[in-house]
């Protein structure tokens, strides 16, 4: 019984190696029939659909028989595919297939093992080499070469740095975790470059409002002095900027959820009404004042080279940390009461940086959740109070008379969501 079970493995497993090698032998049999060049060549590769099946089952048996076996395969597969390269020696063709091919001799031996990740790995290359065309254009044609070494950054920050970050308390009153500031500086440079590919995808189309909202993610209080600076420059688009500027702060709720999420849900689940309420508020303003700014002509609010600001970044975990000391000294000497004025004030600045700092020591399991609440929220007020004084100086009376209501009404909402569902 035992053992016809495991020949039934066995056969269950082959029969992935099967597909698999029929999966990606019939996209590379596709890929023979496009020509490779504008005379109509065609692509003479030296694998297709049955070469690659083939493959694949002598990657499975060989695995199953003996390694020393499977090592031999593969050492000829390469051999042969780098043989049949120098036979082409075509500059027009890669390395595309004879490396699939390879690839599947090893995924076939990996089914013998472990057929979901084979079948998974399979499936992902065949998306991959069908992809070609659009790959190939979007890296040639649409992304720049700015844009790809922040991708670039992007990656190595997350894949390399944050591995090798402490994930511990240090420093002074025990305030700093670098795993959890360098998760900060991640978030806004990822924050930073899916904003800018919506920005790319969808163009002005929708003008000043869209800027206002994705720009808001890096600095609410910035993209309102921007904004103010635009409608005196030019009155048309006051309509716009207007929306922009209001939209900017449904981005900064949507950046301390994100920031919640990160650091501490039992936070985020103490501030989840309240931050519905602020966020609706806020977006039901901005979204009508986008609609009434609608039928007026929008210019194109201009290109942007660069996907993040590396310097907003560090900047940004700069003054958090800086913050997470003097919150966890004022916490230390005058309690919840020294927390909640600390916050405040820093939010004349920055809402997020307070934010992180309460979220930290709530993790950290030196404030409870409830009680972190409340210097989020003050941050949160003054941090509105600063947008109301920048949309007074930069806009002038026109721009802050329509920018301070929805101001004043997202601030409202997030009190009373917190005081009707604390």
């Amino acid at each position: 019984m035992i053992g016809h079970a495991m020949d039934n493995i066995v056969l269950i497993n082959l029969g992935v190696a099967l597909g698999i090698g029929l999966l990606i032998g019939a996209e590379r049999e596709r890929s023979k029939s496009h020509p490779v060049n504008g005379n109509g060549q065609m692509d003479s590769t030296l694998a297709g659909i049955r070469t690659f099946t083939i493959a694949s089952m002598l990657g499975a048996i060989t695995s199953w028989m003996n390694f020393w076996l499977l090592f031999a395969s593969v050492t000829c597969v390469a051999l042969f595919a780098a043989v049949a390269f120098y036979v082409r020696r075509d500059e027009r063709l890669g390395l595309t297939t004879e490396i699939s091919l390879l690839f599947t001799v090893i995924l076939g031996a990996l089914a013998m093992t472990s057929p979901i990740l084979a079948a998974s790995l399979a499936v992902s290359a065949a998306i991959l080499l069908a992809a070609k065309e659009p790959i190939h254009g979007f890296v040639l044609g649409i992304m720049t070469r700015e844009e790809l070494n922040d991708f670039l950054i992007l990656a190595g920050a997350t894949l390399i740095i944050l591995p090798l970050m402490p994930n511990a308390t240090m420093g002074p009153f025990n305030a700093i975790n670098p795993h959890n500031l360098w998760l900060v500086v991640i978030l806004v440079m990822a924050i930073g470059a899916f904003g800018h590919l919506a920005l790319r995808m969808v163009g002005g189309r929708i003008g000043l409002p869209l800027v206002g909202m994705v720009s808001g993610f890096i600095s609410s209080i910035a993209t309102i002095s921007a904004m103010g600076h635009r409608s005196r420059e030019t009155p048309a688009l006051l309509g716009s900027a207007v929306a922009g500027a209001v939209l900017s702060s449904f981005s900064t709720i949507l950046q301390i959820t994100l920031i919640l999420i990160a650091i501490s849900q039992p936070t985020l689940e103490a501030l989840a009404i309240p931050m519905i309420f602020g966020g609706v508020a806020i977006l039901l303003c901005g979204g009508a004042l986008t609609l009434n700014a609608m039928h007026r002509p929008v210019t194109d609010p201009g290109k942007v080279s660069q996907s993040f600001g590396i310097k907003t970044a560090f900047s940004m975990a700069g003054i958090i940390a800086v913050v997470l000391v003097v919150s966890a000294g004022l916490n230390a000497w005058f309690g919840q009461a020294g927390l909640v004025i600390g916050s405040a004030l820093v939010g004349l600045i920055d809402a997020h940086a307070p934010t992180v700092s309460a979220a930290s020591f709530v993790a950290n399991h030196q404030l409870a959740a409830v009680d972190a609440a409340l210097p989020i929220l003050a941050a949160f007020s003054f941090n509105a109070m600063a947008k109301v004084i920048a949309a007074i100086v930069s806009g002038g009376k026109v721009f802050a008379w329509q920018v301070v209501p929805s101001l004043v009404i997202q601030v409202v909402a997030v009190w009373l969501g917190w005081l009707v569902f604390s």
